[in-house]
């Protein structure tokens, strides 16, 4: 390992040569400094650029003339990439978290990664801090092939226990020191609550296990649960929040029902430097890649399995998409929403579920007859994902396409609510339509009322 005193000894035309093909962390763990330097350097041209939410004083990377230079594959977009993804200066890579690892060693095959790391520790290991995600794999991969990895040692990244990489697969180290990229504190407002109380009191329990994002609903669910005084939760997810270190701190998280007795998650975002220092060397968390915490089978053994995600819209039938706003208009991105969906579902007495408020911020309803045209889907009307708004849940088991359709209508605002079912209604192809404009509750919702009774 040389430990370099400038980026540009590492990051330059000489050792990215034409064709050379990158994998760089990403989230907080992004490496600032090295992808700076990947941007401001013109003479680096004909390269690709393996991302997954870059995070950070990076926004020049994705300028016009930084995408003539570097072809960013994107798996999982964010505010910087956005418009590079869909003015055509760059392209989306459209896969499951769970699979990012698989497809970096069979088919992209990095020979350079860019990493961001804390350490060393006794035995010589530096921790890859926030993000593991796909970045073991591609380590792996790149040194296999005889590639490189040039790391970035900022002194403020947390070491996060779990995997780590030995000093030996580090080509180039330069030492940094800068604050990670935190994430917005978004109080819930009474919406939120309304569908953090549902999802609460109907379906998280004593020794349930818990994965769920960031956001106003995530945080409502988290004071919901420590309202209702729910015990030994268990937590096994993709993605670590400041929400899920509250029910840790409250000894409300014991991972009693799991086979080890700390939580795990492949990537950590926190709010202030504060919660990232929290993370530093604590044994109650460990991190892994994602083919380990995505994984289907996996998700599928953890007891009582809950998995709590958002989405961008849903449809009659139960389509749920996610990851873009048109048809090839990409937002975000594919992510492990439905790894979680579909392994919450094989785990005994466990719930997929997709909360989220029934209309946009501009009053745009969430819930819509049927899915624009071309969308990428999450999950398909064939998933049981149970769907909650601050209207009511609907859970979809044992339900025809009718049925389904009927209890999705009211899942939105009022006026959406009666111009869907009077569409059902007015539908020769559903079975028994006027069925939707009957006054009882219909099969599988139960409205947020029912709750507060």
């Amino acid at each position: 390992m040389k430990i370099i005193k400038h980026v540009s000894e590492a990051v330059n035309s000489a050792v990215l040569k034409p064709g050379s093909v990158i994998y760089t962390g990403g989230n907080a763990a992004s490496p600032q400094t090295l992808l700076k330097q990947l941007a401001s350097d013109t003479s680096i041209r004909d390269v690709e650029l393996i991302s997954i939410l870059l995070l950070g004083d990076i926004q020049e990377l994705f300028s016009e003339e930084s995408c003539q230079r570097i072809k960013h594959r994107v798996i999982f977009s964010g505010p910087y990439s956005r418009n590079a993804l869909n003015e055509g200066m760059a392209t989306y890579q459209v896969m499951h978290l769970s699979n990012v690892p698989f497809q970096i060693k069979n088919f992209l095959k990095p020979n350079v990664v860019f990493i961001q790391v804390s350490g060393p520790d006794k035995g010589g290991n530096y921790s890859y801090g926030t993000t593991v995600e796909g970045i073991q794999a591609a380590v792996n991969t790149a040194k296999a092939n005889g590639g490189i990895v040039i790391a970035e040692r900022n002194k403020q990244m947390p070491f996060i226990l779990g995997t780590t990489i030995d000093e030996s697969n580090i080509d180039f180290l330069i030492d940094t020191d800068y604050p990670l990229p935190v994430i917005p504190y978004l109080r819930p407002d009474e919406t939120a609550h309304k569908i953090g109380r549902l999802i609460t009191e109907l379906f998280i329990t004593d020794g349930c296990t818990l994965q769920y994002g960031i956001g106003k609903v995530p945080e409502a669910v988290t004071d919901a649960v420590i309202d209702k005084g729910v015990k030994d939760i268990g937590i096994y997810t993709e993605l670590f929040t400041d929400s899920m270190q509250k029910l840790i701190e409250k000894k409300i998280v014991t991972n009693k029902f799991s086979d080890v007795n700390f939580s795990t998650s492949s990537i950590f975002l926190a709010k202030d430097k504060a919660g990232y220092d929290w993370l530093d060397y604590n044994s109650s968390i460990q991190n892994r890649p994602c083919n380990f915490t995505n994984n289907v089978l996996r998700i599928a053994q953890q007891h009582k399995m809950v998995a709590i995600n958002s989405a961008i819209g849903v449809d009659l039938h139960g389509n749920i998409w996610a990851d873009s706003l048109k048809g090839r208009q990409i937002y975000s991105g594919i992510g492990g929403q439905a790894d979680f969906l579909r392994g919450s579902i094989l785990s005994k007495n466990g719930y997929a579920i997709i909360a989220m408020e029934s209309t946009t911020n501009n009053g745009i309803s969430k819930i819509i007859d049927m899915c624009p045209e071309g969308i990428t889907t999450t999950a398909i009307a064939a998933d049981p994902v149970v769907i909650a708004t601050e209207n009511g849940v609907f859970n979809p088991m044992g339900l025809n396409l009718a049925e389904h359709a009927i209890g999705i209508a009211h899942l939105a605002e009022p006026n959406t609510k009666e111009m869907l079912l009077r569409k059902i209604y007015d539908s020769p192809e559903f079975y028994k339509p006027r069925e939707a404009l009957s006054n009882k509750s219909p099969k599988g919702f139960v409205p947020y009322e029912a709750i507060e009774k």
